[in-house]
């Protein structure tokens, strides 16, 4: 069962600009080998912060709406959202330890 929930042009205000967690976006498309090498470390992500960040995948051949609103010119890019903001991203298939530590500065501690 994965926690990342596919998200369209139509859900993505819902799902994205108001959760009340940071989310992650990542936009992807099944052609794209890049996108289907980071794929594990968006899950694995997703089950480390259960609960303090949704993780969301927006495929941009299905939703392009989106993906031109965000100016998404390559894929895969990973995209973070707070309080309905962008404030960071990540291009391309990166190391999970690179985006742990890009997430670490949005997402809060979990409550002990």
């Amino acid at each position: 069962m994965s926690s990342v929930i596919s998200v369209t042009d139509s859900n993505f205000p819902q799902e994205v600009l108001s959760s009340e967690v940071p989310v992650l976006v990542d936009f992807w498309a099944p052609w794209c080998g890049p996108c289907r090498m980071v794929a594990p470390v968006v899950e694995e992500i997703a089950v480390q912060y259960v609960g303090q960040l949704k993780v969301v995948k927006v495929n941009t051949d299905e939703n392009p709406q989106i993906a031109s609103q965000y100016g998404i010119r390559s894929i895969p890019t990973l995209m973070i959202f707070k309080d309905g903001e962008k404030v960071d991203m990540v291009v391309g298939a990166v190391p999970k330890s690179t985006l742990s530590n890009t997430l670490e500065k949005y997402v809060s501690p979990p409550n002990p």
